[in-house]
């Protein structure tokens, strides 16, 4: 190691291993998304509707934010919405087939379009699919007995 070094020369870098830590969302209309995530279980802080940025972390750790779109402009000024696409997918776990029956039903129930109604699918999962405000599926699905 020469003097001025301050690491030895011959040493591997370290390997940083990312980790998913939080999953975005950009949102035309925060207030509408937030309650279609809150009938999913995801619990956002009270007056997140009056906020840029909101964030809700799920039992896991893992965080799930929405941003409003003129949020994300704040920071990357020519972004654009790509019109008629989704901006993510996301699959919440219903426990059992009944379960997505029933949270699908709740969901179209409450105004939520639907995508894919509920069925049972050649890879052993009850499924369904419904859109949230901006038109980002969301799958709900559980394992078939």
């Amino acid at each position: 190691m020469n003097s001025n070094d301050t690491h030895p020369t011959s040493a591997a870098p370290t390997r940083v291993t990312p980790r998913l830590d939080m999953v975005g969302v950009v949102t035309s209309d925060l207030a509408a998304s937030l309650a279609f995530y809150r009938r999913l279980g995801l619990d956002f802080p009270a007056g997140s509707e009056d906020l840029p940025h909101a964030e809700a972390t799920l039992p896991n750790g893992l965080r799930f934010a929405l941003d409003t779109e003129e949020t994300v402009r704040s920071f990357a000024p020519d972004w654009r919405p790509v019109p008629g696409a989704g901006r993510i997918g996301l699959a919440f776990h219903c426990g059992t087939p009944a379960g997505v029956d029933a949270v699908y039903g709740e969901l179209v129930a409450a105004g939520c379009r639907s995508e894919l109604k509920p069925f049972d699918a050649v890879w052993g999962q009850r499924y369904a699919t419904v859109l949230d405000p901006d038109g980002n599926g969301a799958d709900l699905f559980a394992p078939l007995a």
